[in-house]
């Protein structure tokens, strides 16, 4: 009960951080524009080994009808973040922005990333590192010129400030080709505006040994069973997910940045590093702007009967062993 409290503070804690965002002094910005408070945050990922996943900014641009995209001019860069030290709601700082007051829907990101095909790789600007300490390049297939989408509305507000968190999602973003067993980077990048935001928390309980279990937000209505089918080469699993957690040896989860709305949860269990089945799905779980909705999992409810069962050392109907 005490783990349950001080997890329950511990988040709620990060929340109201996250949500009282630290504004930059926009007495000296010119008169109809504001500033975009820009950070960046990450799902973890669910294959194990690989430890770090390394990314380096060399530009940040935003989109206009009028011009097109345009580089901001108060980025400083190259900036290199270890995404998997920015999972559950954890944030780090890209840069305050001044931006002509108005609603945007598109980001983009330029990174220093070695090009398949692109010659010596032996000093990547992206790569991943990997539990054993090797570290191997991550590739982008289109090249960094074009660099990455993130999709999302928000409105920069005259003379005030507003804060966006990008979501890389490594999970979706980092692939792993077919034949030649190079790792790609395709990013799957979406906007949310923090004071927007909300989150779905909670405990896991009766996890048996040697299973790793992961919880998939989906928005309600949205989940169907070919999610979970083998997928195809150089894509995920659970393709329309919009956040995940991997359940920490506490038996904690907590999915942060979802926008206000309903959604449902399919937990799934890993063993050995691999998907092995979906155990169950939760509906209509409502998340409201700045709260933190709780939803505890007894897996005991989802478990097959002949698991649970056997964990119990009962191998009949009667629960005989003999």
């Amino acid at each position: 009960m005490m783990k349950k409290l001080s997890f329950i503070l511990t988040i709620t804690g990060l929340l109201v951080f996250l949500f009282s965002a630290c504004e930059k002094d926009t007495n000296d910005i010119a008169d109809g524009h504001g500033i975009l408070k820009l950070s960046i945050t990450d799902s973890p990922i669910d294959t194990d080994g690989i430890t770090g996943v390394y990314i380096t900014f060399i530009d940040v641009q935003y989109h206009t009808q009028e011009s097109g995209w345009n580089s901001f001019e108060d980025f400083e860069g190259p900036q290199v973040f270890n995404l998997l030290d920015l999972t559950r709601g954890e944030t780090d700082l890209l840069g305050f922005f001044e931006m002509e007051a108005g609603t945007y829907t598109q980001l983009r990101f330029m990174l220093e990333a070695p090009t398949m095909g692109g010659g010596n790789h032996s000093n990547p600007g992206c790569w991943l590192e990997f539990e054993d300490g090797t570290e191997v390049p991550l590739f982008v297939p289109s090249g960094a010129q074009t660099g990455y989408k993130a999709v999302g509305q928000f409105t920069v507000p005259e003379n005030g400030t507003v804060s966006v968190t990008a979501d890389f999602d490594v999970r979706k973003s980092v692939v792993k080709a077919g034949a030649s067993g190079m790792y790609i980077l395709k990013p799957t990048i979406r906007l949310i505006v923090d004071d927007q935001a909300g989150a779905i928390a909670g405990d896991v309980f009766n996890i048996q040994e040697d299973h790793q279990i992961v919880i998939y937000a989906y928005d309600a209505g949205t989940y169907n069973e070919d999610e979970a089918a083998d997928p195809e080469p150089e894509t995920p699993r659970f393709p329309n997910a919009v956040i995940s957690d991997v359940v920490d040896d506490e038996g904690h989860y907590y999915l942060a940045f979802l926008a206000a709305g309903n959604y449902e949860l399919v937990i799934t269990f890993n063993s050995d590093g691999e998907f092995q089945q979906v155990l169950g799905l939760i509906e209509d779980i409502p998340v409201e702007s700045n709260q933190i909705t709780i939803v505890d999992i007894d897996l005991d409810d989802y478990y097959p009967e002949d698991e649970n069962d056997d964990e119990n050392g009962d191998d009949d109907e009667n629960g005989d062993d003999g």
